[in-house]
């Protein structure tokens, strides 16, 4: 038997033969541990492993495995193929997505993303909530670099390990205890959840507006405050702001994200309502175009673009190498929070110096 193979969407993922895989190229890391490629021997079919040695790093690839395995195959989910285990290690074998996550394509695409591709990704994403949320199932870690895109555009929601069934935060003490061991990535998480209060649907989507602003500036939401990260938590946990919108963006779009910013979670929109939002629905925009349409009647007419345009983009770091990153993490223990901050004098223009806190 040379693997097991099922149909996910128009697409058809299958399992590879425990040990007949070859591992590959390291592409990926983090606080969990690492991702490499991985070919199979008897299919010749790619694929990728997540593997950890640390405590912390296993339980978070044991949730994972643990929320993915408990879903019906989604076409807006990562398929996880299979798990080894040898030697105290944990082999998590998960679907290949060629074009990597979406912060890897905003880099290669000078650093951040036209708004109408912001809209196609933004709408797939919604989609994925759409089915979680329906599963009772909270990702708690929505941002650029954990949403995968397949060579022909397709995306797909990844990387679980911060991830809550709400039916396990019912009961006595149930949401206190998930409460104290949430992980996320600090610029991204919801008020609510840094203040330690409240963990529910909500929190993904103030996380998706996070993650459009990220999309359409090439930086992280709160970006102008990253150089004094405390104040900056503060801000998002105790005070009355939001995070700056993209200067660019069309009156849609900033509606879009007053929707998903809502500071109070309970006035924040559901992403099956936003699903029908004019941002992502389209049912305004094209209507719009037409109004805005026009030909020049000769080639000296031509607007340049870049003509007074006030751009939110950052300049791309050439490289990624994870080895040299200094994490600033964020940890809920005891009903205390506990940050540190090694970072010294780093840059925090991208993303990727953010990195997920694992529960544990």
């Amino acid at each position: 038997m040379e693997g097991k193979y099922s149909r996910v969407g128009n697409c058809q993922c299958w399992s590879p033969q425990p040990g007949k895989w070859v591992k590959g190229k390291l592409i990926g890391s983090g606080s969990f541990g690492t991702v490499h490629l991985a070919i199979s021997k008897s299919t010749g079919g790619l694929f990728v492993v997540k593997q950890s040695r640390s405590d912390a790093g296993l339980e978070a690839l044991e949730n994972e495995v643990k929320i993915l395995k408990s879903l019906k195959s989604s076409p807006y989910i990562v398929q996880c193929l299979g798990i080894e285990k040898s030697e105290g290690n944990l082999s998590v074998l998960m679907e290949y997505m060629a074009g990597g996550s979406v912060a890897d394509v905003a880099q290669k695409f000078g650093g951040s993303l036209e708004e109408e591709v912001v809209r196609l990704y933004t709408r797939e994403m919604l989609k994925g909530l759409k089915y979680l949320h329906h599963h009772g199932i909270v990702h708690c870690d929505i941002k650029c670099k954990n949403v995968l895109l397949g060579s022909s555009g397709d995306i797909k929601l990844a990387d679980f390990g911060c991830a809550k069934r709400l039916e396990d935060l019912k009961g006595s003490g149930g949401l206190m205890k998930s409460l104290n061991s949430i992980g996320g990535t600090p610029l991204w998480m919801a008020p609510e959840v840094l203040r330690n209060e409240r963990l529910d649907s909500a929190a993904d989507i103030w996380s998706l507006g996070c993650t459009v602003i990220e999309m359409a500036t090439g930086r992280p939401p709160w970006g102008s405050d990253v150089t004094n990260p405390m104040a900056a938590l503060l801000k998002i946990a105790r005070g009355n702001e939001i995070p700056q919108f993209p200067s660019h963006f069309s009156k849609e779009g900033l509606d879009f994200l007053a929707k998903c910013l809502e500071r109070d979670p309970a006035k924040r929109w559901t992403a099956d309502k936003l699903l029908n939002h004019p941002f992502v629905s389209g049912k305004s925009r094209r209507s719009s175009q037409r109004e805005h349409a026009c030909s020049p009647s000769s080639v000296l007419e031509v607007q340049r673009f870049d003509d007074g345009y006030d751009s939110d983009e950052a300049e791309t770091p050439e490289g990624d190498d994870f080895s040299t990153r200094k994490p600033f993490t964020w940890r809920h223990g005891e009903g205390k929070a506990t940050a540190l901050w090694p970072w010294g004098d780093s840059k925090f223009g991208s993303s990727g110096n953010w990195i997920a806190v694992r529960s544990g």
